[in-house]
């Protein structure tokens, strides 16, 4: 077998493939039958911020000891891993958008994803990556359940649900993208 072969065995990507994609589908079988429609954003961030969360699951190998012992470079695969898991969240929902309904625009799609991704990784680097999905999980429930933002702060917590384009919700996953994906690619996942 090949390594990169089994880096994604070893990494569970064919699980999280497979979760994204029910992930997807589920949330486009809602949408035809007459769901939230183009206009909310809930729908996408949800579908978005699942595929991440299963996506969250690989971000850390059987056997830390190992990983940390090999003898080749982490800290690039490290960030790549992020980076494609993230497009493939983009992926999924794009994938699904082009049969029928659309539920958000690809700004939209591409922001939350990169953003989202960079949160999970972030959270694998501070937590180990059994316990990456709970930043994202956090922060998706605060997002559900708060106020619409009426100033700054708010606006940089509400940064999943902004339309594309808005300053706040754009830098805020800029800044999580790349902190977070610098975090998990240099330090990787805590133990």
């Amino acid at each position: 077998m090949r390594w990169l072969t089994l880096y994604a065995r070893s990494r569970q990507v064919p699980a999280a493939l497979a979760a994204m994609l029910i992930g997807a589908v589920g949330v486009w079988a809602l949408t035809r039958d007459g769901g939230a429609g183009p206009g909310d954003p809930r729908l996408p961030v949800l579908v978005l911020a699942t595929g991440a969360m299963a996506a969250s699951v690989g971000l850390s190998g059987q056997d830390l000891a190992l990983d940390r012992t090999a003898a080749i470079r982490w800290m690039p695969r490290r960030a790549a891993h992020v980076l494609l898991a993230g497009a493939a969240v983009a992926a999924a929902l794009l994938t699904v958008q082009t049969m029928g309904v659309s539920m958000a625009t690809t700004a939209f799609v591409v922001r939350d994803s990169a953003g989202l991704m960079g949160l999970v990784a972030l959270g694998a680097a501070l937590s180990g990556g059994q316990y990456a999905w709970t930043l994202p999980f956090v922060w998706l429930s605060l997002v559900f359940f708060a106020p619409p933002p009426t100033n700054a702060p708010m606006r940089v917590a509400m940064w999943m649900t902004l339309p594309p384009g808005t300053a706040a919700g754009t830098w805020t996953a800029l800044v999580l993208t790349v902190v977070g994906t610098t975090a998990y690619a240099v330090a990787g996942p805590r133990r």
